[in-house]
């Protein structure tokens, strides 16, 4: 199935058969733009100081939590499991997500001209963090799915000789664990039910992403007619867009106040279009990038992903050429491997996605400076992030 991290934060079981995984001045300059939003955004000195800032929050609720089950008379194995697993995969990941609420909220503060105070920074963090346990919950239950070996470095949780499956019960865990946070720090707040039922619904609409990967390449079957540019578009789009992009800026603007549902309709649709652009970058990258860079060797091609550049190839082979992936492509083979890269090379996929990456950064760029009702840095710093990333 389809990756619910990021490129280098994530290590897979040894693949089996079938299983289931140029730039112009013009866009010079818009990167340069991308890159200043970023900074202002941010606020001077900020973005040496937010990381740190932010774990050290991770602290504080990591420990209030066990806290809380100590305060509940919890036996002393429950306590220090807990611990444990909160600590193992909640704080390890890039933390793009989480730090992208605070990035939001200066974004929108400073569009008003207004400096965020210290309560402000420090509630932008803790939703965060909520986002971040969310993300390890997703993590979690993927690594189980997709019978993972490592991720972000270290043996998945499942993996550990005393957890196994207890992991399913640690991710019900981690997922609760962010509605303590937010009911801890927020619940006074207006927005607080909005940022509930906000969670509520990306949740959903994530696991809705994840049924129809799983469902379009189970472990074991290869039906290529599955693989259409709709079902791929709708996997990435929901698994991957709505939290990792809409989440983090609709959190943000919960918390600054936004109640102008046309704010939220115009964050939605450019978020999606970032998802998209980021889950297509990923699927890239499995296939051309250095395994040096992005961390780990692609294996997308022996996994069978329902992945965009098959998608591609699909849509532009020959009968011969499908033949040719019909017969190679989700075998745990490198001879295999090496027929479908070839067969790549021969549509030149690599020119489709560089066109492709063109496009739909100019698209982005043209839909964020058009709309009037956010502020394009609640975005350019997001766009600036992956725009031409190596990994």
């Amino acid at each position: 199935m389809r990756r619910v991290g990021t490129r280098d934060d994530r290590g897979r079981s040894p693949p089996r058969a079938g299983r289931s995984r140029r730039r112009t001045r013009a866009a010079d300059r818009a990167a340069e733009r991308d890159d200043g939003a970023a900074t202002d955004a941010r606020g001077m000195g900020a973005k040496d100081d937010d990381k740190t800032r932010f774990t050290a929050v991770f602290r504080e609720l990591a420990d209030g939590l066990v806290q809380d089950e100590i305060d509940d008379q919890q036996v002393k194995i429950a306590v220090e499991w807990i611990k444990r697993m909160i600590d193992y995969n909640v704080p390890h990941g890039k933390l793009n997500r989480g730090l992208a609420v605070v990035d939001g909220v200066r974004a929108l503060k400073a569009a008003k001209n207004e400096t965020v105070g210290e309560e402000e920074l420090k509630r932008a963090m803790v939703v965060g963090w909520c986002i971040e346990f969310l993300q390890a919950y997703f993590l979690v239950a993927d690594d189980i799915m997709d019978e993972s070996v490592t991720r972000r470095g270290q043996p998945c949780w499942y993996r550990q000789p005393d957890v196994k499956m207890t992991a399913i019960n640690d991710g019900i865990l981690l997922e609760m664990m962010l509605y303590k946070c937010l009911k801890k720090y927020c619940k006074g707040l207006e927005c607080y039910a909005d940022l509930v039922e906000l969670f509520h619904d990306v949740t959903y609409q994530t696991a809705s992403g994840q049924l129809i990967d799983l469902i379009t390449a189970p472990i074991g079957v290869v039906d290529l007619s599955k693989y259409t540019m709709e079902a791929y578009m709708r996997i990435v789009t929901y698994k991957t867009a709505f939290y990792t992009f809409y989440l983090p800026a609709a959190c943000a603007m919960r918390l600054c106040g936004v109640k102008d549902e046309a704010a939220y309709e115009k964050a939605n649709e450019i978020c999606i279009k970032l998802g998209q652009f980021f889950q297509i970058q990923d699927d890239y990258l499995d296939c051309y990038g250095d395994p040096e860079v992005i961390g780990k060797i692609g294996t997308d091609i022996q996994d069978n992903k329902c992945g965009w550049l098959v998608v591609q190839a699909l849509l532009k082979c020959t009968d011969e050429q499908r033949k040719i992936i019909e017969e190679n492509y989700g075998r745990a083979d490198a001879e295999c491997e090496k027929k479908i890269k070839a067969l790549y090379v021969d549509l030149d996929l690599e020119a489709t996605y560089k066109k492709y990456e063109e496009e739909s950064y100019a698209d982005l760029r043209s839909i964020m400076e058009s709309q009037k009702v956010l502020p394009e840095g609640l975005f350019g710093a997001m766009l600036a992030k992956i725009y031409k990333r190596q990994k």
